[in-house]
């Protein structure tokens, strides 16, 4: 599996959000333990993806297993058996937004903090999915988001239905 795995994911693998069920937890951190075992991620070139894991998540690898899966992304950001760089373009007059974000109007409300991982998986030549977890807003737009070829993959739908 290929990924671009969004900050969420990792929270709620930690016990970081207490809307997250049991199952929801289970399904996150088994879903990062397949990428660590044989999968890789995709994060950009300029460590936007890795600045947001860093607000939320210890770099020792410790308590959480989201912990566990930041340090594994650290040790393993220039390997590319584990990781791919993309290059990702700020807008001149938006550092949240990017060239390769959907132009599309339907899209203009969607979180800036959020943009750098659809244009992360726009920018990479296989547009991996985006997995998310419990992010009301991305379910909110999952109709506009799939209109415009971006794949999310939202692993606690049941969770994220009842919010």
């Amino acid at each position: 599996m290929i990924a671009v795995v969004d900050t969420n994911v990792l929270m709620v693998a930690n016990k970081k959000n207490k809307a997250a069920s049991p199952q929801c937890i289970q399904v996150c951190a088994d879903k990062l333990h397949e990428i660590a075992s044989a999968g890789k991620v995709v994060l950009d070139d300029g460590w936007r993806i890795l600045h947001e894991y860093g607000k939320h998540l210890n770099p020792s690898g410790q308590p959480g297993f989201g912990d566990f899966f930041y340090k594994w992304v650290l040790t393993n950001r220039k390997n590319p058996l584990h990781c791919e760089l993309v290059k990702i373009t700020p807008l001149p007059s938006d550092i949240e937004n990017f060239l390769e974000f959907p132009g599309d109007e339907s899209l203009a409300d969607f979180d800036p903090s959020d943009r750098k991982f659809i244009a992360v998986s726009m920018s990479h030549s296989q547009h991996p999915p985006v997995l998310q977890a419990l992010d009301s807003e991305w379910w909110h737009f999952r109709a506009e988001l799939e209109e415009n070829g971006i794949n999310v993959v939202f692993l606690c739908e049941i969770d994220i239905s009842r919010i």
